[in-house]
């Protein structure tokens, strides 16, 4: 594992961990106070509508995701091009494509932009 992906899944696990445990709050988070948020919903922005969407996720929900690319954009800006799987009791698994930034804080890393392309 590089020095950027275990930036990306320091970060994506306790995305995941959130997700699993059905936590909204834990997730937002983990986004900066201004982050672009596009989920499979019309995008917001800040931690408010990070959470506000997780909170409308069934209970169960779970992600599993795999790091397709990774780049180092500058000292405090990583890109995260993943595969992800979201995982219904009820429903069929959705398949999707995220890109994110991270931007480091002077604490943390964080989410600064999540876009999920959906696939079909």
């Amino acid at each position: 594992m590089t020095d950027i992906e275990a930036i990306l899944c320091g970060v994506l696990e306790r995305w995941k961990a959130g997700i699993d445990d059905h936590d909204p709050d834990q997730i937002a988070s983990l986004f900066t106070e201004d982050a672009i948020f596009q989920g499979l919903r019309p995008y917001s922005v800040g931690r408010q509508g990070v959470a506000d969407y997780y909170a409308s996720q069934p209970a169960g929900l779970s992600a599993a995701y795999r790091v397709l690319e990774s780049r180092r954009l500058s000292e405090d800006i990583v890109l995260g091009y993943l595969s992800v799987d979201f995982s219904f009791t009820d429903r069929p698994t959705i398949s999707v494509n995220l890109l994110v930034l991270l931007r480091r804080s002077p604490a943390e890393w964080l989410i600064s932009h999540y876009q999920v392309s959906h696939l079909r």
